[in-house]
Order: C-alpha cells, then structure tokens, then sequence
C-alpha cells in the first residue's frame, strides 16, 4: 500500500526496558500495529506509552493456557489504554490494511 514499515521485533512485556528503549520511535510513528500472544499485555503498554491507534492482533502461537490465542484476544478486548482496537486472531492482514487506510488519512 505504499507505506514506510518500521519492525520491532522482541520487544514484548517480559522484558520491558526492551520496549521502553524504543519509545521515540513508537511515539513519531502515525499507526501501530501489535501483534502478541500469550495474555495480550503489550497492547496495553503500548496504548499506554503513545497517542496514535494502536491495532492489536492476538496471535495463535503461544503455551500454557493461551487456548490458540483465545486468551491473547480476550485481553487485548479488554484493554484499558486507549485508541486500541484489535482485530480478530492471526490477522495480520487485516491489521496492516487498516494501518494503510489510517496512515493514507495522515498525508
């Protein structure tokens, strides 16, 4: 779609300064997209350090009781940080072609 497309990799609520190292990069972007699995946490944090949409995608990898992302999913719902929204487990491409439509808007 024609969009700039910075990834960060391994930067999930377990270890957190990880993420917190990246915050000017996060606070300068126009639209994040995140994908996590286990409880969902880092949609959260990552609503919480940003004032730009956040679109949460729950993954289906996970162990313990993560129920093929079901977990992931039903936290991410949950979120308390604003301008979250989350689409529905795996789905990637539907997150990026909401955060092309976002990002055209900002031009």
């Amino acid at each position: 779609m024609g969009n700039d497309v910075d990834r960060l990799f391994d930067v999930g609520v377990a270890g957190i300064h990880r993420i917190l190292r990246q915050s000017e990069k996060l606070r300068n972007a126009s639209v994040i997209i995140v994908v996590a699995g286990m409880e969902g946490a880092l949609a959260s944090v990552v609503g919480g350090l940003v004032g730009v949409p956040v679109i949460a995608v729950p993954t289906s990898v996970g162990y313990g009781a993560s129920f093929k992302g079901l977990a992931a999913l039903l936290g991410m719902l949950n979120s308390c940080a604003a301008g979250v929204t989350v689409v529905n487990i795996d789905n990637g491409f539907g997150a990026g072609f909401a955060a092309g439509l976002m990002n055209r808007k900002e031009k």
